[in-house]
């Protein structure tokens, strides 16, 4: 883990994985999420790809940012790069880091080369925005945008301070009331995701869960940029059976974003980057 400090003072955390010389993807965590999530390390090594992951303000290591928007995202991730060097990249983001990465395909168009959601998050005033989706999921879309700070703030903690407080037991009480579609199940009790996704949320939580809770304030509210003024490849990826975020949003978003892609997996739910990591990158990177 380093760390670099921002114009504003703030601490910004990230993790470099893969090939140190390979193309330069910025990997976008979901909600909650850490700089640890990532694909395993054999394939972005083996795919020539250097991986670079954050931590988001009030996630992990990154100080938190009152009034943050998501527009104020590429600002962060335009810092970053130049202090790598970077002055062309790619992007990627799973769930919440979906809009997150919309956000810099907008606001940084001459430097990112293209751009990928995976299970990405959408507009909730997308049609049929939250068809399908369990009801924790389709509550927090529908009324999050709704809720002021405080409010929202005290709702995360009173949902979610169990699964903060032990994110291996939340997860194994999950598997037991069968909130997973079978296809994520299948995924996420394999003892390596597992491992990876708890180490994730340990480290996601380790300020709190404010980080978590801002997040889905941003999310739910209008978002501060239109898909249509995007200009750079967008490659959109989402499975049929995902039940935390939607088909219906990723539709509505291929639909806006004017070079926008869309790839379906049918009987796929949130978790498919799991089993399609190799082809997402290779995708994104041919762009």
């Amino acid at each position: 883990m380093t760390t670099i400090t921002l114009s504003d003072s703030r601490t910004l955390a990230y993790a470099e994985y893969g090939d140190p010389r390979g193309k330069p993807v910025f990997f976008f965590h979901g909600t909650p999420g850490s700089r640890l999530f990532r694909p395993p390390d054999e394939v972005t090594k083996k795919m020539g790809v250097r991986l670079i992951c954050t931590d988001r303000p009030g996630y992990g290591q990154s100080t938190f940012q009152p009034g943050r928007g998501l527009l104020d995202w590429p600002a962060d991730v335009a810092q970053l790069a130049d202090a790598l060097g970077l002055d062309k990249f790619y992007i990627a983001g799973h769930s919440g880091g979906g809009p997150h990465t919309l956000a810099c395909a907008f606001g940084l168009p001459d430097r990112v080369t293209a751009a990928a959601t995976l299970s990405g998050a959408g507009p909730v005033d997308a049609p049929g925005a939250t068809d399908g989706m369990t009801p924790l999921n389709k509550f927090g879309f529908k009324f999050g945008r709704y809720l002021p700070w405080p409010v929202g703030r005290a709702i995360t903690w009173m949902i979610f301070r169990e699964r903060c407080a032990d994110p291996a037991k939340a997860m194994d009480r999950e598997t037991e009331i069968g909130v997973r579609p079978p296809a994520d199940e299948e995924i996420i009790t394999r003892p390596e995701v597992r491992d990876l996704c708890i180490k994730t949320e340990v480290e996601a939580f380790r300020p709190g869960l404010k980080g978590m809770a801002w997040d889905v304030r941003l999310i739910t509210r209008p978002w501060g940029f239109r898909l249509d003024g995007i200009r750079v490849p967008v490659q959109l990826w989402h499975g049929t059976v995902d039940n935390l975020t939607s088909v219906p949003m990723a539709q509505h978003m291929a639909g806006k974003i004017p070079n926008g892609r869309l790839t379906i997996f049918p009987d796929e739910g949130h978790m498919l980057l799991f089993p399609h990591w190799e082809e997402i990158l290779t995708a994104l990177c041919k762009s």
